[in-house]
């Protein structure tokens, strides 16, 4: 992560218990080893005994925690909960002057603000500010909200909110955090960065509760590609592989830009053009020719496979590409089993078939 450039990094829940706060305080100790520049935080409840913890480990490792102290803000939840805004207001209040006593850092997260009333959420937002919490989070808790919604509560958050508090603009950091529950995590996130959010959330795979977080690495792909970031992401393919491992969460084929098929070709006219562009020796119009996403920005590269709707062409690189002799036979004989597959062949059955050929 530090490698990639991402700047902020939440390490857990310290209110989970001590399971939690032991690998919070190894991922501590490990960014100050290596003097890593990301920042870290916890999510907390807005609740003292969630924050304690924090006071302490901050004090132990000699860094800056951020406490992303969160509180339901939306009609529904209050409802549920049986919570009144005198009650919200008080809770935050106490959270708050107590992190803020303690030389903690604040983000004040407003769970479930895309489905909060404006006038409650301009509320709490300025007590928490003007008790000293100096970033403020606004959520799509539960994937509700549609790009244009980020703009317009985005807007209002930054022209009327923080002015209101009493204090500018440049003094508040202003983080998006969204979700997945509509497919819509990445294109928010995007609307967010336009919009002017100073920091956006994510989750490598976009791992999270229910559908999950906006994902992360597609955010970054993203960014990348509009200009907005200029990070060397050539090591986001190698993140999302571990990322996949230790949290065993699927990496489907079709993944956008790291899934196995993701700058795959067995079409034939896709495969040919791609070919002819490596040809030339131009990998930038290999990469680009058949592809909206250009591989070797992310440490990967194009893929000529062969399968029941390739070409000539896809067989005759295959064989080159992976030190077979090219005869007419051959390419023949692949055309023919090929013609017969139902998907693209495995590199294994192609050299099944070719172990066949030989042994007729």
């Amino acid at each position: 992560m530090e490698k990639l450039g991402i700047q902020k990094v939440d390490l857990g829940l310290p209110g989970a218990g001590p399971f939690h706060i032991g690998h919070i305080d190894a991922m501590l100790a490990e960014i100050k080893q290596n003097d890593f520049q990301i920042r870290p935080g916890c999510a907390v409840r807005t609740m003292i005994g969630d924050i304690e913890p924090l006071v302490e480990l901050q004090a132990k490792h000699e860094m800056q925690i951020q406490a992303s102290a969160f509180l339901g803000t939306s009609p529904i939840r209050q409802y549920a909960e049986n919570w009144t805004m005198d009650k919200i207001l008080s809770t935050a209040e106490k959270a708050v002057t107590f992190a803020v006593d303690n030389d903690i850092p604040v983000m004040f997260v407003t769970e479930d603000t895309t489905r909060s009333k404006p006038d409650e959420i301009k509320q709490v937002y300025t007590r928490a500010i003007e008790l000293g919490a100096d970033r403020i989070c606004v959520c799509d808790t539960c994937g509700h909200v549609t790009p244009n919604g980020v703009t317009q509560l985005l807007r209002f958050v930054q022209d009327e909110v923080i002015p209101d508090a009493g204090v500018k603009r440049r003094d508040i950091e202003v983080n998006w955090h969204g979700h997945q529950d509509r497919g819509l995590g990445v294109a928010n996130n995007l609307a967010a960065v336009e919009a002017g959010a100073d920091v956006i959330h994510g989750t490598a795979l976009g791992v999270g509760e229910r559908a999950g977080n906006a994902p992360l690495d597609q955010t970054l792909v993203n960014l990348s590609l509009m200009g907005v970031i200029e990070n060397d992401l050539t090591l986001l393919n190698d993140y999302m592989r571990k990322a996949h491992e230790y949290v065993e969460v699927a990496l489907p084929r079709n993944y956008p830009v790291f899934g196995a098929d993701a700058f795959e070709t067995g079409t034939g006219v896709h495969a040919s053009a791609v070919i002819k562009a490596m040809a030339k020796g131009d990998h930038w119009l290999a990469d680009r020719v058949y592809s909206g996403v250009p591989a070797n920005d992310f440490g990967l590269e194009q893929v000529i496979r062969i399968g029941h709707m390739s070409g000539r062409s896809n067989i005759i690189y295959w064989l080159g590409k992976n030190g077979y002799d090219v005869n007419d036979d051959l390419v023949a004989h692949l055309f023919e089993v090929a013609k017969n597959q139902r998907r693209l062949m495995s590199d294994d059955e192609v050299n099944a078939a070719i172990s066949a050929f030989q042994a007729e």
